[in-house]
This record gives C-alpha cells, sequence and structure tokens, in this order.
C-alpha cells in the first residue's frame, strides 16, 4: 500500500514588481515536488495591473491555486537602496498569514510554506525543509539591507534583531558583540540546520505548530517592529523551537538590479540538481548516494553564499 502524499499549501502575500513576481511564480513551479500534494494560496494586492494579471494566468494554469484579492490599495514605497514599511502594513502583512494559516488548519494541511514574492528558491528547498522534521523552520537568505554594506541572512538569535548569542543580563563590550556577531554570519554559511530566535519570509510550518497556536497575531506588550517578531516570540512562548536551515540558500530579490544575479542562480541550481541525480547513478560508487547529495548541497551553498561575501568581512 503506497504512503499518502504529505499536504502543503504555500502561501504568499504579494505586492511586487511585475518582473520579480515572474521570476518569483517561475520558482514555485521548479519546486521538486515528489510525494507531496502542493497548493497555493495567494493574496493579490498589487497596485500594477500586469502583476495582477500575472497571477491571474498563473492561477488559471491548473496548479490548484486559490487566488484571492485583497480589495486594498495601500502605497507601498521601495527603491534600489531600501523597502519603506508603516505599521498599517505590517499588520495588513500579519493579517493575510493569518488568513493562510487558517486555511491550513481547515482544510487539514500537513505544512503550510509561507514565502514572500521577491524570492528566488532553490527546486530542492521544500522537500528538503520538510525532511528536517522540524515543526518551524526557515531557509537562509542573505540580503546587504542598505548598499555598501556587508550581507546579512534574515534569522537572527534575539530581541529585534541581534545576530549574536548572549545569555540573559550578560554585558558584552562592542568588540565582543562584533566578535560573535561574525561568528554567527560565519556559521550560517556552513550548510546545516542551526536553532534560532527569530526567522521568517521562507517559512515551513507543521500542523503541529499550527494546532499549538502559532499565529502573527500582535502581542500587545511588546513593541518590536515587524510582524515576524511576533510571531517567532509567540513560538518560543509555546515552546516550539525555531530552526534555520543553510543547504539551500534563497536568492532575495530586494532591488531591481538583484534581477541580475537569477540567470547564475538558476544555472548553479540546476547544476547542484543534476549532481544529485549523478549521485543515483548506481555506476558511481566511490561515494553513497547520501554523501554526493550533501557534497553538491556543500557546494551550491558555498557558491551562492560567496556571491558579496563572507559576510562579517569588509
Amino acid at each position: 500500500m503506497s504512503e499518502s502524499k504529505k499536504r502543503v499549501l504555500i502561501g504568499s502575500p504579494i505586492h511586487q514588481k511585475p518582473q520579480i513576481l515572474q521570476e518569483f511564480l517561475d520558482s514555485l513551479l521548479r519546486l521538486r515536488r515528489e510525494g507531496l500534494e502542493l497548493n497555493f494560496y495567494l493574496i493579490d494586492d498589487n497596485d500594477e495591473e500586469e502583476s495582477s494579471r500575472l497571477l491571474g494566468t498563473f492561477a488559471a494554469s491548473g496548479n490548484e491555486v486559490f487566488l484571492q484579492s485583497s480589495g486594498l490599495h495601500d502605497a507601498y514605497i521601495r527603491n534600489d537602496t531600501t523597502h519603506f514599511w508603516n505599521s498599517n502594513l505590517v499588520w495588513k502583512v500579519a493579517g493575510f498569514k493569518n488568513l493562510m494559516i487558517r486555511r491550513a488548519e481547515a482544510f487539514g494541511y500537513d505544512y503550510l510554506f509561507l514565502i514572500d514574492s521577491d524570492l528566488i528558491l532553490h527546486p530542492d528547498t521544500l522537500l528538503h525543509l520538510i525532511g528536517t522534521g522540524r515543526d518551524i523552520v526557515s531557509e537562509v537568505f542573505w540580503t546587504q539591507w542598505q548598499p555598501g554594506t556587508i550581507l546579512q541572512p534574515q534569522v537572527w538569535m534575539h530581541d529585534e534583531y541581534n545576530q549574536w548569542d548572549a545569555e540573559p543580563g550578560e554585558q558584552l563590550s562592542q568588540e565582543e558583540i562584533n566578535r560573535r556577531f561574525h561568528a554567527f554570519l560565519a556559521k550560517l554559511q556552513v550548510p546545516g540546520i542551526y536553532e534560532v530566535g527569530g526567522l521568517g519570509a521562507c517559512t515551513l510550518i507543521s500542523s503541529r505548530a499550527i494546532a499549538s497556536g502559532a499565529s502573527y497575531d500582535r502581542i500587545r506588550n511588546i513593541s518590536y517592529w515587524g510582524e515576524d517578531r511576533h510571531f517567532c516570540i509567540r513560538a518560543a512562548a509555546l515552546g516550539i523551537p525555531l530552526y534555520v536551515d543553510t543547504h539551500y540558500p534563497a536568492l532575495h530579490l530586494y532591488r531591481d538590479s538583484d534581477l541580475d544575479k537569477v540567470p547564475d542562480f538558476i544555472r548553479l541550481t540546476t547544476e547542484a540538481e543534476a549532481r544529485q541525480r549523478l549521485s543515483k547513478d548506481p555506476l558511481q560508487q566511490e561515494e553513497t548516494g547520501g554523501q554526493k547529495a550533501g557534497r553538491a548541497a556543500a557546494e551550491f551553498a558555498a557558491a551562492f553564499t560567496e556571491r558579496g561575501t563572507p559576510p562579517g568581512r569588509s
């Protein structure tokens, strides 16, 4: 008797430029889905007609898409330097993500995979994240938040965005903070699974975590910025550990200029996938399939994170 497929709902609130959105949607179609029943829940919050048209085409292509219009027209300003958020936008997106959580729960999905619409994923990302067995896990991506700064991951250890280890009440010199900060970034360049204090934007959430109360509701006595902080603090309070995986870093199209990186990213991910197929060749006996697959993932992670890195070495 064949094992039943795991049911996964991919959710994304979308307010995106057409060129970036097209790359995102193409990335979703490249995801490997062996053993999965994959559905999509996309919320169209666009103010550009072409972006809405792209979503309509994607939904009509037989991809099991639930496409919902937000009915809202809030201004969201971004340029090739940074993005500008306000509190209304943050909690609007939190509401969208909660709708996706509720749908995943109501329709009995095994997992909800929440992805920001400016990410390009390695084809193995979803299957790999499920295979980690974690209830909440994000795939890493690296962003240069301001021009001329180092690349940083979207995960952190504590508080709002502190990317270093510290014990409660521990007093650290600036020199020690810098040392721990660079150590944290260096660690995340090594393929692995690491426990963190905060994450977001590319997150797999299990049905068990949802049943335990995971949500993006605002925590009233916390003033931290961003819905992901409130999601992560609530998860920690519920006893759900948070993890980041670094085997298959996503590409973050934070600026229009990042579109130039897409061809190389697709080439690298295609080469890594080809190596994994080769690892299943019975004629290749010098390494096990698992060893070859692991080596391919490590080579991909190293090659990709070297683009503009290593972080912490300016």
